[in-house]
């Protein structure tokens, strides 16, 4: 492969080598310095405004915030390089800054390549490792490209990619034709995500749609954008899309055969979507999971259970299974405490004293107000239950409940009112005035177990009784 040098590059090199042999690479090298010296001073500033207002915004939206800030210095450096080259080049050479220009033009178009990049997949929890790949290739073919361009042989290496030819059905593809396709697929895509990322965050901030057609309408939204933006690519490069209708008819004998479940699960995640049986922070069971829908992906719909831990059930469970939504009809939950009083207390005032322990809890609903109940008569006392009504049950009720029950505890000690606890009665029979009996005498001890085990059950002499 011939390699000859970039014209311009060499118009560079060459110029500031020659400006080395004069005195007025000094006044460049000063002027290079402050310019580079005002970027820093800028990037400063910049980031001091860029941290305050990432402190009254929400957390999603400071995504690539990092490299939002590497790429405040050569994007700056660049524009006072650039600055300083336009107002000195009337007076003094300016090669050395014009080399200078080209390396902080390529470093902040990186940087700030990563940041929009971030900012498309903020939302995305999956997607970090994505990131850090589409970050590598990005940054090589990057610094690669101009390597190209300053060696002068990237002319050469587009004829070697073009003369390399591929048959795909009637359509001859060359491997330059495909790698543009791919990088203009990509570009495209990324445009396409980016605005469907914004048409989302419109529509997620409506408060005139329902939960469940949001998530449809942005869903349908974002794979509308890709479509168009792979079909239009890919005519746009000369690529004949009817070669896709291979490619169809394969996915759709995968999804008859090996990905029917896969295929099973997206449909219903739509259908759970469109019919609003189960919306994002009801409360539901679906054997055995107990908890609130967090999320409903493609997939699966992840239930964020009371104690934090976060299940993720197929889609196509919630279709078929019985699924109970506490928050289907009825965003109210309803809890209830239990307690037992000795039948020689109050009942009536126990009952008083617990409805007034439920009043003035931040959580518990006044309307309907709680209720208490006499349950039943049990061997140690009477059986009392208080319900009442919370408005948020997928936070929990234990500490409400825990709440209650020491309100409960510490006026029953305050009104004398006694909680029972169990009590057994033991009664000896046979009590023998006249001594141990003779086949009793010379006996192991009656307490040992050999001596249980020794005596027959109707000579144990005693019965207990409750």
């Amino acid at each position: 492969m011939a390699m000859q040098e970039s014209p311009a590059f060499a118009r560079l090199v060459r110029d500031v080598v020659r400006d080395f042999g004069d005195t007025q690479i000094i006044w460049q090298i000063v002027a290079l310095v402050v310019a580079l010296a005002a970027a820093f001073v800028l990037r400063r500033w910049m980031i001091g405004r860029l941290d305050r207002h990432f402190d009254r915004v929400a957390p999603s939206r400071r995504a690539g915030s990092s490299s939002l800030r590497r790429a405040f210095f050569p994007m700056f450096g660049w524009m006072c390089v650039a600055l300083t080259r336009v107002v000195l080049q009337e007076h003094t050479r300016v090669s050395l800054l014009m080399l200078a220009e080209v390396p902080l033009f390529g470093t902040a178009l990186i940087y700030l390549a990563f940041y929009f990049a971030r900012r498309l997949f903020a939302t995305s929890p999956h997607a970090s490792g994505l990131l850090k790949v589409f970050e590598r290739v990005f940054t090589t073919l990057a610094w690669l490209t101009m390597i190209a361009y300053v060696l002068g042989v990237h002319d050469d290496i587009l004829k070697w990619m073009g003369s390399v030819r591929f048959a795909v059905g009637a359509s001859h593809l060359t491997l330059l034709s495909i790698l543009s396709g791919l990088l203009w697929v990509g570009v495209t895509l990324m445009l396409a995500m980016w605005v469907g990322s914004l048409i989302e965050d419109r529509i997620m901030r409506t408060t005139t749609l329902d939960g469940n057609l949001k998530v449809v309408l942005s869903r349908t939204v974002k794979g509308l954008l890709t479509l168009i933006a792979v079909l239009v690519t890919l005519s746009f490069v000369g690529i004949d899309i009817t070669v896709l209708g291979v490619f169809g008819g394969a996915l759709g004998v995968g999804l008859g055969f090996g990905l029917q479940k896969i295929a099973s699960n997206l449909v219903s995640g739509f259908i759970i979507l469109l019919d609003r049986s189960v919306r994002i922070g009801d409360l539901i069971t679906v054997s055995p999971y107990h908890g609130t829908v967090s999320q409903i992906n493609t997939r699966y719909t992840v239930v964020r259970g009371l104690d934090g831990v976060e299940a993720l059930v197929p889609n196509e469970q919630l279709v078929t299974n019985v699924v109970q939504n506490h928050s289907f009809t009825e965003t109210r939950g309803r809890a209830k405490v239990n307690v037992q009083v000795a039948y020689s207390a109050d009942v009536e005032l126990a009952m008083s004293l617990m409805l007034k322990a439920a009043q003035d809890i931040p959580r518990v609903l006044a309307d309907p107000p709680p209720s208490a109940l006499l349950l039943n008569f049990g061997a140690d006392g009477m059986d009392l239950e208080m319900g009442f009504w919370v408005q948020d049950p997928a936070q929990g009720s234990g500490a409400i409940r825990s709440e209650i029950n020491l309100r409960i505890w510490r006026t029953f000690r305050e009104h004398g009112i006694e909680i029972p606890y169990a009590q057994r009665e033991i009664r000896i029979l046979n009590d023998w005035p006249d001594g141990i009996p003779s086949h009793h005498v010379n006996q192991p001890d009656p307490s040992s177990a050999s001596a249980r085990r020794a005596l027959p059950p109707e000579d144990d002499g005693v019965k207990t009784t409750s």
